[in-house]
């Protein structure tokens, strides 16, 4: 597919009820902020009836941290690549992973990072809060962006004997090349897990056929909202699934090349606040 230019589907109304946006690259700025503008437009949205949604690979706590003192009223999320799905504030859909796969990331971290092969570190991510073990102050800030609920364990193992949580997925941040990493570690792990690299230092390991789509998928489901009435935004390539589930999908001017390839239209970069120019013009 080749992407058209957003501008060539604005001189007409469109009838949007739903809209998803990545967060990092996409809704958010330069400074990782999300933009001023945002939020009139969002009161806009919601006089309209139309629902916008966040959807990362960040954590539902930290979502929420970041909409809901600015919103009145119920919020929508896809969280944790969609392995945790919000509607109205209300958990509609959790996917995780067996304490066998945690088990063995754990391990292989560990062994690479004693090894001095990878400068990597685990973040297993729980339904009530994330665990990592690695406790430099530049590696506990990193997952500290996106991760409100976080604690630091001397064994992650210890979290393998805490019966009540649910390990959602698990997330490796590398200071080096994140995909690089993946290709190199994760190979035996990609056989039977779904193996996403979310940022140029972030990789995801999740159960197959979980991804942002689902979570768009179970939302559409729930509010009785159809693709062609859903416009989706993305940069990365965990975003890359998400574009089929909406016939407005957008990739970021700033995007990867494979989601450029996959969308059906180029909004401008994140750092031009473009998910706001094409929604202003698009509802």
């Amino acid at each position: 597919m080749t992407a058209n230019d957003w501008t060539v589907i604005c001189d007409k109304p469109h009838d949007i009820r739903l809209i998803v946006a990545d967060m990092d690259g996409t809704l958010l700025d330069g400074d990782s902020n999300i933009p001023d503008g945002f939020w009139p437009l969002l009161d806009e949205l919601h006089a309209k009836g139309v629902e916008f949604v966040p959807a990362s690979g960040r954590q539902l706590a930290t979502l929420r941290s970041m909409f809901a003192d600015r919103v009145d009223g119920a919020m929508s999320y896809i969280a944790e690549n969609g392995n945790v799905v919000v509607a109205d504030d209300n958990v509609i859909d959790v996917h995780g992973v067996s304490w066998d796969i945690t088990r063995t990331l754990i391990d292989l971290v560990d062994a690479a990072v004693a090894s001095g092969s990878h400068d990597i570190g685990l973040v297993v991510c729980g339904l009530n809060t994330a665990y990592i073990q690695r406790q430099d102050r530049p590696f506990v800030e990193e997952c500290s962006k996106y991760y409100k609920a976080l604690r630091i364990v001397d064994d992650l193992h210890e979290v393998l004997e805490t019966e009540d949580e649910t390990v959602l997925k698990l997330a490796i941040f590398d200071f080096g090349d994140a995909q690089g990493m993946a290709a190199n570690l994760l190979g035996d792990v990609e056989r039977t897990h779904q193996v996403v690299v979310s940022g140029a230092h972030w990789v995801d390991i999740m159960n197959p056929g979980t991804d942002k789509r689902q979570g768009v998928v179970a939302l559409q489901r729930h509010l009785g909202v159809t693709p062609a009435q859903t416009a989706v935004f993305g940069d990365y390539l965990n975003d890359l699934q998400m574009l089929d589930a909406g016939e407005w999908s957008f990739a970021m001017a700033n995007a990867h090349p494979d989601l450029k390839r996959a969308a059906r239209y180029i909004a401008p970069a994140n750092t031009e606040h473009g998910v706001l120019q094409v929604v202003r013009r698009l509802v």
